[in-house]
């Protein structure tokens, strides 16, 4: 413990000083004007990192031994890579989160599958889902879990990260955020094939799942709320910007109100569906669960520029995802300044060594159809599964992409 003290506070102290920069207050600024719709110029971020591939000077290696100081370690060591190296339009917090803890019952079924990986080290795997929801018999297992938050557990987190570094930068115990992922859910315990099937097949079968579903994350939130498990000072949602000054309202210092924060949506396996569809089987659904929060999010890989129309149904919508997938003139003219085009180049560029002129155009098509429509844009990559153990690939994207929105 002597040593991972010494180990967690050495960090601690060169986290505090990055923590000061006045910078963050920039990109703070910078981003509440874009979910605001008042852009001053389009912001870039950078998440879901393959940290593994990128420790060229050991800084990213953990050295501490216990668990949870060992988290924090990680927690401060990859902020500080990404700030030192790739920032873009980052922001360091001015404290090391802890996350309060939820318990729940389940929902009556668990994940199945199958995983194949092609580079140990790496999370991202390939997953064959194993049927557990065949038929309306399996249907009745489904039930609302019952969430509780152990806060017992939580504090002793929290007191031991504190004891060893709450002298040198602040600690401070987190809500959560949203993540309404109704198909992805089905597709772990339903089989992605099995949906594409069942949607053209069995129609009222996939009602009665989405409905069920449906109520699992109605009641979820409910319990959230009740139980303050919400985080007010949301930064980040599903790796996008989420400050915004229209937000959070009337907070009482205790108990986070789902109209206090953001609300975020998608239905991935519905980017291969027809239109009539995703609306029969999604957003009727989606708008259920959406209605109490204060601003939307919608949207992650699936195309959805030929579906605006569609998506702007859902209540308080601000942000919609528009992937490498779709086309961001059309995407662009059907938000216009209705919403935040929210831009997720594609990240198999940094897979082998970058193309940086097929970057460029790629950026530039995002940014020049962004400003001929009147859209506030942020720019998100994202879903980086491997830069191919090349730091460089991710240094220049973030090079040349600052160098386009500066530019705006």
């Amino acid at each position: 413990m002597k040593n991972d003290r010494k180990i967690l506070r050495k960090l601690a102290g060169e986290y505090f000083i990055a923590a000061q920069d006045e910078k963050h207050t920039e990109n703070m600024r910078l981003h509440r004007a874009v979910n605001d719709l008042n852009q001053i110029r389009p912001v870039v971020l950078i998440d879901e990192i393959p940290f593994h591939e990128l420790d060229y000077d050991g800084s990213l290696a953990l050295h501490c031994e216990d668990p949870i100081l060992r988290e924090a370690e990680e927690y401060m060591r990859q902020q500080l890579f990404k700030w030192k190296h790739f920032p873009a339009d980052m922001f360091l917090t001015p404290y090391i989160p802890v996350q309060k803890i939820i318990q729940t019952t389940g929902i009556g079924v668990e994940v199945r599958e199958n995983l194949l990986a092609t580079d140990p080290k790496n999370n991202i795997v390939s997953h064959a889902y194993l049927d557990q929801i065949p038929d309306g018999n399996a249907l009745e297992k489904l039930h609302v879990p019952e969430l509780s938050y152990d806060k017992k557990t939580t504090w002793e987190r929290f007191g031991r990260i504190a004891d060893a570094v709450g002298d040198i930068l602040p600690v401070r115990i987190t809500g959560h955020k949203t993540h309404v992922a109704l198909w992805d859910d089905i597709g772990r315990y339903h089989g992605i094939t099995n949906i594409y099937y069942d949607l053209a097949e069995r129609p009222e079968f996939m009602h009665a799942l989405i409905s069920k579903f449906t109520e699992i994350y109605i009641s979820q939130y409910e319990q959230m709320e009740r139980l303050g498990l919400f985080e007010i000072c949301l930064n980040d949602i599903h790796c996008t910007p989420a400050l915004s000054e229209s937000l959070p309202g009337d907070f009482d210092g205790e108990v986070v109100r789902r109209g206090q924060i953001w609300g975020k949506g998608h239905a991935q396996v519905f980017g291969v569906v027809s239109r009539e569809m995703h609306e029969e089987f999604c957003i009727g659904y989606m708008c259920k669960i959406m209605e109490p929060f204060g601003l939307v999010y919608y949207g992650c890989c699936e195309p959805l520029d030929k579906k605006i129309d569609l998506i702007e149904k859902i209540p308080n919508l601000r942000k919609i995802s528009i992937t490498p997938w779709a086309d961001n003139d059309v995407a662009a003219e059907a938000i216009g300044k209705k919403y935040v085009f929210s831009g997720k180049p594609n990240p198999s560029i940094l897979a082998s060594k970058l193309d940086e002129n097929v970057l460029r155009k790629e950026i530039s098509g995002i940014l020049s159809a962004c400003k001929r429509n009147g859209c506030n844009c942020d720019i998100v990559l994202k879903d980086i599964s491997t830069v191919g153990y090349c730091l460089d690939n991710l240094l220049r994207w973030e090079q040349i992409v600052m160098e386009k929105v500066r530019d705006w």
